[in-house]
């Protein structure tokens, strides 16, 4: 089978790919490594019957569809396809594949460890040490909350949210989850509740939510409202899911603290003690990445071994998807 990279930039293909991977890419396709399309053109492109695409490929509209006659699958090295799989591609039955999973366990991962972090408090003591440099007394140190029988909320039961509910098992934590898509928590080990009731109980709320017209604001001043004083509200979906000025509002008044990794570009948030930024780290980065392309490159041998999709995308419920 004839197979090409969509990148963009093509650089992109050398983080993603180790010679390794590339290697064992070309042990079941045809594939020039060195050839990566940043546009749907060309006469690789006619050729082409799998698209291994990647963050930067363009949409694939029904122009793209047209210059490629022979394409049966497109294997996303990253998380949504939502933007490249419209429609047209589906209609077409072509098969798409995503790695949402293996980019679900960097950002449960980072997820995990926030939430351990910030039920020890550990910026806040972390920002009085350092600003004194004298270490608290041990009154201060014992009231830091820790994270014994505490309470996480988790928004969303995604691939991310299931994968964090899977790594808070072993901690003496319970969690509670609000999906609205769910009629039971079945399996996942936590108590499914009511947004309202999930932020009034939780030490932490995580959100992992996709970003659709309903979903807007889900977590707005009503809902910071109603978090604990001193709660953390963690954010590495979307920032469209967040009221940011509300959020913005409550972390200035010393009332709950926050951690975020994704925001709308707002300078007030950088001056804040009580907000944790980073910029947009908690998904695949470095090593993690090779994991994404390991994952492509066992869909592929799957495809050219006559295999089904491991990790094939459904329509009827992409757009349910982060």
């Amino acid at each position: 089978m004839i197979a090409v990279f969509v990148f963009d930039p093509p650089s992109q293909v050398e983080r993603f790919f180790t010679p390794e991977l590339l290697a064992e890419l070309r042990r079941h396709v045809e594939i020039d490594p060195e050839l990566v399309l940043t546009a749907y053109e060309g006469p690789a492109l006619a050729r082409a019957e799998i698209l291994l695409t990647g963050w930067g490929a363009p949409p694939l509209d029904a122009r793209a569809l047209e210059a490629a006659p022979n394409l049966r699958y497109v294997v996303h090295t990253a998380g949504t396809v939502k933007w490249i799989a419209g429609p047209e591609v589906f209609a077409r039955g072509i098969q798409v594949s995503s790695q949402a999973a293996a980019n679900a366990v960097p950002v449960a991962e980072y997820t995990l460890a926030m939430i351990l972090l910030a039920n020890k408090q550990v910026w806040q003591l972390s920002r009085a040490y350092t600003e004194s440099r004298r270490a608290p007394g041990l009154d201060t140190i014992w009231s830091a909350g820790g994270n014994a029988s505490r309470t996480v909320g988790v928004i969303g039961a995604s691939a991310v949210g299931r994968k964090l509910l899977e790594l808070l098992r072993p901690f003496d934590l319970h969690a509670l989850l609000y999906d609205p898509t769910l009629g039971s928590a079945d399996g996942l080990e936590a108590e499914l509740v009511q947004l309202p009731e999930l932020m009034a109980r939780s030490d932490v709320v995580t959100i992992h939510a996709p970003a659709l017209p309903e979903t807007h604001h889900l977590v707005g001043a009503e809902e910071i409202g109603l978090m604990r004083p001193g709660a953390t509200l963690i954010n590495t979906a979307r920032p469209s899911l967040v009221d940011q000025d509300a959020l913005t509002k409550a972390v200035a008044r010393g009332r709950v603290y926050a951690v975020l990794d994704v925001i709308e570009p707002d300078d007030a948030l950088f001056t804040l003690p009580g907000a944790l930024l980073t910029p947009h780290v908690a998904g695949s980065v470095g090593t993690e990445l090779h994991r994404l392309a390991a994952g492509a490159v066992a869909e592929v041998a799957g495809i050219a071994a006559g295999r089904p999709l491991r990790h094939a995308v459904d329509p009827a419920t992409l757009h349910l998807k982060a």
